[in-house]
């Protein structure tokens, strides 16, 4: 997307000009040049016809000017808007854009702007928002209607400084676009999108940003010992992957932050079968996968000083003479044995080799992301992300990043008897699936076994990555839930360093 600044307004060309419009408007800087485009109307418009209700969205045609109609979109008191508020505004933006397929849109950032949002942080949310807002997926209908117009340029009317609000969004831009990529990739069926898919897109995006990648294969797994995930692809015919993408941000790769992600490209529960209601959906069960990757994308558009590791595990889960079962026992790449007691607790078993390798590539600190329980939208319901942690001042930080990108994250607690549940077992040091009471947190634990004295946090994005309906920040469909918050993260720690 091209970004302009310009503080002439008269000058300025676009197919559509986007203003907020809050309660007592004429408080906005700049109001009385903008209401020369309406001859005089524009303030009897206010009071009658246009709407100060927030996101409520009227077009109207401009009078005068260069710039053909204006899109109002309420925002109620402007004085109270947060950063959530002006992000939800410009997505329902972005939709209308892609509606209408306009092209080129120019934002009055002062109507967006107030104490709390600079001009800067409108200009980040506006090209954020607008990305989000405007994804559709391409599906694979063969009637489809022709595909919504891509935004191609947003041009910014103020008088601040024109590269600092450019670069400004420039960076939501990015965060946008990477969260639609992520959304694409959960959003493909699963005869689709494959572990081999999944490592083939990993391996482009490492050439892409000049990551170091590695892939392995089902061999290199078998000779390493990654027991746990194999025995999660043993009823498959599609062969799994361990993806690896490392970010040099040093040349001594100093303490790196590991990003491990669950891609679970398709989960039948294997004999632990899902019910046929609950089996509709679980191509999204790579949504972790999912978030990692379209964070590694941020990463490498804009290049922290701060080191990652990308480790992902993908295979599918499925049903045949050869799958585990039930009672059996395995032994991880850890060298620790698990009792398995439910097939469709695979989630935690793929995450725990992912973890323990990550370890042993050198990661200084974890977050693990996986669409790993049911139990967490029993506890928090579909819009809130569970976390478990064994660092405060870690979690901490992370809630921050969570803050900052507007992603709620809501941590349980993982104690000393739950830990005791896990490791229960007659056969094995641990057992997979302690009881259905806590199930997030007993699922988190599991894999908090691995992570051992490393700083970690784990996310369940169950409820988050998928929404069942249009919301304000994008359709129906995959979210890219965390995509934002792991790369804020990363940002964060990069300043800190």
């Amino acid at each position: 997307m091209e970004f302009k600044t310009i503080s002439d307004a008269q000058a300025c060309e676009a197919d559509i000009l986007v203003v907020g419009l809050s309660r007592h408007p004429e408080n906005t800087k700049g109001w009385n040049d903008f209401s020369a485009r309406f001859n005089g109307k524009l303030e009897d418009w206010t009071k009658q016809d246009l709407s100060f209700d927030k996101n409520a969205l009227v077009t109207y045609p401009a009078l005068s000017g260069s710039i053909p109609r204006v899109l109002f979109v309420g925002l109620e008191d402007r004085k109270k808007l947060s950063e959530d508020d002006v992000r939800s505004a410009f997505a329902l933006v972005g939709k209308e854009l892609a509606k209408k397929k306009f092209k080129h849109a120019a934002v009055y950032l002062d109507s967006f702007q107030n104490e709390g949002v600079s001009v800067e942080d409108a200009a980040y949310l506006a090209a954020e928002g607008i990305a989000m807002g405007a994804y559709r997926f391409d599906d694979y209908k063969t009637s489809s209607n022709e595909a919504d117009a891509a935004i191609e340029a947003l041009t910014f009317l103020t008088e601040e400084n024109p590269e600092e609000v450019e670069a400004s969004a420039f960076i939501g831009h990015v965060f946008g676009e990477s969260v639609n990529e992520a959304r694409t990739l959960v959003n493909m069926p699963g005869n689709l999108l494959t572990a081999t898919t999944l490592a083939d897109y990993a391996e482009e995006l490492g050439e892409s940003y000049g990551f170091e990648t590695e892939i392995l294969g089902k061999a290199e797994m078998e000779e390493l010992g990654m027991g746990a995930i194999l025995a999660v692809n043993q009823g498959s015919v599609e062969e799994p992957r361990l993806i690896v993408l490392k970010y040099k941000a040093t040349e001594g790769f100093e303490n790196p932050l590991a990003l491990v992600g669950k891609g679970i490209t398709f989960d039948t529960g294997g004999y632990s079968l899902k019910p046929k209601d609950g089996i509709v959906g679980m191509k999204g069960d790579m949504g972790g996968a999912a978030a990692v990757l379209g964070a590694m994308k941020i990463i490498g558009e804009l290049q922290p000083e701060q080191n990652v590791i990308a480790v992902i595990a993908s295979t599918d889960n499925m049903v045949s003479g050869n799958a585990f079962k039930p009672d059996d026992v395995i032994t991880s790449l850890s060298g620790k044995t698990i009792e398995i007691l439910n097939t469709d607790a695979e989630g935690r078993l793929v995450l725990a080799d992912s973890v323990t390798y990550a370890k042993q590539l050198g990661a200084a600190k974890i977050i693990d992301v996986a669409t790993l329980t049911g139990g967490v939208i029993v506890a928090l319901g579909n819009d809130k992300t569970g976390a478990l942690t064994n660092d405060e001042a870690f979690f901490e930080s992370f809630l921050e990043a969570a803050q900052e990108t507007g992603e709620f994250v809501w941590r349980l607690p993982l104690t000393e008897s739950d830990k005791k549940r896990i490791r229960k077992s007659d056969v094995a040091d641990l057992n997979n699936s302690p009881g259905r009471d806590g199930h997030m947190i007993f699922g988190g634990g599991f894999v908090g076994e691995f992570a051992e004295e490393t700083p970690w946090i784990h996310l369940d994005i169950a409820g988050t990555s998928h929404a069942a309906a249009a919301h304000d920040l994008g359709p129906k469909g995959g979210t890219g839930a965390m995509v934002r918050t792991l790369a804020m993260m990363v940002e964060r720690m990069a300043e800190q360093q």
